[in-house]
């Protein structure tokens, strides 16, 4: 399986050992007095990590074609700390609309607090469309594609040519496709920030972020602002983060094939104007995906035709296997319920409807659909 790496623990274990470590004591007082010398791999204190760290960041770093992975306890400490580390007071910093929710409010609500413009760019945005954007003082441009709730492509490779052009750093959210579908460093992106809490863990009982470099220099910043922000991830959680790496591949494909039997079943369905889901030939963003991407993943969105709260209210009271939440790459199916102003990101919004966005888990496909058919004729009938 790609996710795993031949390792030798004590005892010849096949599964990991869990170091637990707040203090790390030394041999000599040398030792101790040159103990930042061993950063960024080495071992000083527990914020730096422990061997269990090391074995979690090696096998995201392989799994992501990247030289380098550092961690941080959520995919949201993730994010804010490689903007943190690479932008200064005076930059500009291009964002996607489609950027994670909690990356636009950082955003809004604490870089501008730092001296730092944020400017956001069309979530569908082609490199034409970054080009007129890119100010001298332009340092960084954020990525997510396809956005986790409204499902826009943007052309990534196109933009991180243009960026590299410039000397502007490109930084992604590949929380939604994953290593198993998408590699930005191979497409031109120097760092790479995943929600570990996602499909690496898959049992939704962790939370955690990662960035992948191929970039030392990259690396070494973003090491020293892990220890100096404090951004320290426990042990228990990366074991349990290793283990979950070892079904990923499998669980992956499962939920990537019924995820798409269920947008081609929503699809075909009346009470459905559109599903907002790249893998399939009629979205927008088709293209881009078929040409960049290697599978589907399990989350897609879709709009349904025009209705009361009321109806909206019957159709999740109705859900029995889907239960209402939001996040996804975990083994139970959910559902979650976004307002009609994030269709704003779309330049060509289906309707004015609400998104629903759906998480599919490893539930039977028949359950799923089942359970899908009996909600949306319970919609179907409270809207009439």
């Amino acid at each position: 399986m790609t996710t795993h790496i031949e390792t030798k623990h004590p005892f010849n274990s096949l599964s990991p050992a869990t170091y637990r470590a707040s203090t790390i004591v030394f041999d000599k007082i040398e030792d101790f007095v040159t103990r930042k010398s061993r950063q960024p791999d080495g071992y000083s204190y527990g914020t730096t990590g422990t061997p269990t760290h090391r074995q979690l960041e090696a096998r995201i770093a392989k799994l992501s074609s990247a030289d380098h992975c550092v961690l941080a306890p959520s995919g949201q400490a993730a994010l804010v700390a490689a903007v943190l580390t690479f932008a200064r007071a005076g930059d500009h910093v291009l964002l996607s609309e489609a950027a994670y929710g909690g990356l636009k409010s950082f955003a809004s609500e604490w870089m501008h607090r730092l001296g730092i413009v944020v400017e956001s760019y069309p979530a569908d945005a082609s490199a034409a469309d970054i080009e007129p954007l890119i100010r001298p003082s332009t340092t960084m441009i954020c990525l997510e594609s396809p956005g986790s709730i409204t499902m826009e492509m943007a052309d990534v490779p196109a933009i991180a040519v243009v960026a590299k052009a410039r000397g502007i750093l490109t930084m992604m959210d590949n929380t939604w496709a994953s290593p198993l579908a998408y590699k930005p460093l191979l497409h031109g992106v120097d760092l790479v920030v995943e929600a570990a809490s996602k499909f690496f863990s898959g049992h939704s009982d962790l939370l955690m972020g990662s960035t992948c470099t191929n970039s030392f220099h990259l690396y070494e910043q973003l090491r020293e602002a892990q220890a100096t922000m404090g951004l320290a991830v426990g042990s228990d959680d990366c074991f349990l983060a290793l283990r979950g790496l070892e079904t990923y591949e499998l669980r992956y494909r499962e939920q990537s094939q019924n995820a798409l039997q269920v947008a081609r079943w929503l699809e075909a369905h009346p009470a459905v104007d559109q599903v907002l889901f790249p893998p399939l030939e009629s979205d927008p963003g088709h293209a881009i995906w078929k040409r960049d991407f290697k599978g589907s993943g399990c989350l897609l969105s879709f709009v349904l035709k025009p209705a009361s709260q009321k109806a909206f209210a019957a159709l999740f009271e109705s859900l029995n296997v889907f239960s209402i939440g939001a996040s996804w790459g975990g083994t139970h199916s959910l559902i979650a319920f976004y307002p009609a102003e994030l269709q704003r990101a779309r330049r060509k919004s289906p309707t004015d409807g609400p998104v629903l966005r759906i998480s599919v888990g490893l539930e039977p496909l028949d359950k799923l659909i089942e359970d899908l058919g009996v909600a949306l004729s319970v919609f179907q009938f409270a809207k009439e």
